[in-house]
């Protein structure tokens, strides 16, 4: 399962990279935003590269990128084990955002996003939240081909979450149908 949810991540990771950088644009264009280096400063703080410098517009399309396929794998892992679906990808999207955060804050290039102008932080949110999404569909639609996970054959016993049901058998977490232990 681990095998295929990393290159289904990466791809996942790489589509909602893609898309939400089309997203900016768009919104960036229609608002007079202009472009944020923020990615890039991190990246430079990361690995003790000076934060201004020619490659600014380079580091920050690899970070850019970088964060969105790498934190792309996590989305598919949760595919594989049956979190799949519009739910499972607005947690994702939450993680998304923690995952910016923490880098951001604990690089001191960013401020806690209560902090921020009302208008940035919904830019923000917006982006991420199509990120989210549309690395979830492709994750979920790559995942779907290897048939249910092990949460969703377990929510196949009894419809969901209900007392006294205990998951399904070792033999029968690998596949087939489920039964009721």
């Amino acid at each position: 399962m681990l095998k295929r949810a990393v290159w289904q991540g990466l791809v996942s990771g790489l589509a909602g990279a893609a898309v939400m950088t089309v997203a900016e644009k768009v919104e960036q264009r229609l608002t007079g935003r202009p472009d944020s280096y923020v990615p890039a400063r991190v990246l430079a703080r990361l690995t003790g590269l000076p934060e201004r410098n020619k490659y600014q517009r380079s580091l920050n399309l690899a970070m850019h990128y970088g964060q969105g396929v790498f934190v792309g794998v996590l989305r598919s892992v949760m595919a594989q084990a049956g979190l799949r679906g519009p739910v499972a990808s607005g947690m994702f999207t939450v993680a998304r955002l923690t995952n910016d955060q923490i880098l951001e804050n604990a690089t001191g290039v960013g401020a806690p996003p209560q902090t921020w102008p009302r208008r940035e932080l919904a830019a923000d949110v917006l982006h991420k939240t199509i990120y989210g999404f549309v690395t979830g569909a492709v994750a979920d639609a790559l995942a779907a081909r290897d048939g249910m996970g092990p949460g969703q054959r377990h929510a196949a016993l009894c419809g969901g979450r209900r007392f006294g049901v205990g998951p399904p058998r070792r033999s029968r977490a690998s596949g087939g149908p489920p039964t009721l232990p």
